[in-house]
């Protein structure tokens, strides 16, 4: 009978009998190799899918079916650093509940590749996750979970505050927003219009978008139509993207178009990320063509639209979806 070695290969032969040579002429058995799980990867549960191997000590599972979407780049399973939950809920359900679509059509996105949690695409269905803590995006777009957050836009009137309360009595954006901070929502305004400036002003209790939109360095570009006195030439575009000096530093459009010019007056489209106060007053004083009326119609992508003075309307997925891609989030 032939002795099998480490590697499962027959070792001499030794005749003794008929019978022997018999058994001898069997091809010996070959020994599958012992398949080894590693930590993380999915088992095949029989039935069609996969079931995870859960993390003891942290109850996470790392996901590795990821499938790329034609314009991402293929991510080894081994390194996906996407997670979820065994006991969460389940990623159709939560998208379902955010407005992104029915169950049916969430489910479908996934299995096309269309949605991401913590940066990785899952085109797994049932997938369990903890929707306060993972980031997920549906076609690159943030989606936002959070119930409790709001994400308002407000067209401020000509002469209101851009505040939530005003010690001289003044009408004020608290004003308009009265019943919701009443009923408890704790709201805040990012940035400001000064009073003679009506416009796109967006409210919100989502502290880090609010900063971030805020900020400088970010140069979320806002946009509004002036009304100046004069007849602006063409060569001011030029000149106001060159920038020109102010008594706080200097300062430049990233835009500026001349709509019309008509009797004396010219209406001008200009984009810019500059926040500083009555910072499009004070450039145009600066180059001979003082403001006459002033509406913010943008911040970045976010259109006031056909809103009339002193109404809300409340952000759609879309649009918050963008405005946290604009700041890194």
């Amino acid at each position: 009978m032939p002795t099998a070695g480490r590697d499962g290969a027959p070792g001499p032969r030794k005749r003794t009998g008929k019978a022997q040579k018999k058994r001898t002429d069997q091809p010996a058995a070959r020994q599958s190799p012992k398949k080894t799980h590693r930590k993380g990867q999915s088992k095949d549960t029989g039935r069609g899918r996969t079931a995870s191997k859960p993390d003891v000590e942290t109850g996470r599972v790392r996901l590795n079916n990821a499938r790329p979407a034609r314009h991402q780049t293929a991510v080894d399973p081994a390194d996906s650093g996407a997670t979820y939950v065994a006991d969460g809920v389940r990623l159709q359900k939560v998208l379902a509940q955010a407005g992104v679509a029915s169950r049916r059509g969430a489910e479908e996105m996934i299995a096309a590749g269309r949605v991401e949690i913590d940066g990785e695409i899952v085109t797994e269905q049932g997938l369990r996750i903890d929707p306060d803590t993972a980031i997920i995006r549906v076609d690159g777009a943030r989606v936002i979970i959070d119930e409790t957050r709001q994400y308002l836009a407000l067209n401020k009137p000509r002469g209101w505050q851009s505040t939530m309360a005003d010690d001289q009595g003044r009408p004020c954006v608290g004003d308009i927003v009265a019943e919701r901070v009443m009923a408890g929502q704790r709201l805040f305004h990012v940035g400001r219009l000064d009073a003679d400036t009506e416009g796109l002003l967006l409210l919100t209790n989502d502290g880090e978008l609010a900063h971030r939109l805020m900020h400088p360095s970010y140069e979320v570009p806002k946009t509004y139509l002036a009304t100046v006195r004069g007849e602006v030439p063409r060569s001011l575009s030029r000149m106001l993207r060159d920038g020109v000096e102010l008594d706080d530093g200097p300062v430049a459009v990233d835009k500026l178009t001349i709509v019309d010019v008509h009797e004396g007056q010219s209406l001008l489209r200009i984009t810019l990320h500059e926040g500083r106060n009555r910072i499009v007053r004070r450039m145009m004083d600066e180059v001979g063509f003082p403001v006459v009326e002033l509406v913010r119609t943008h911040v970045g992508s976010v259109a006031l639209g056909e809103q009339r003075p002193g109404s809300l309307r409340v952000l759609g997925r879309d649009e918050v979806g963008a405005l946290y891609k604009a700041v890194g989030l």
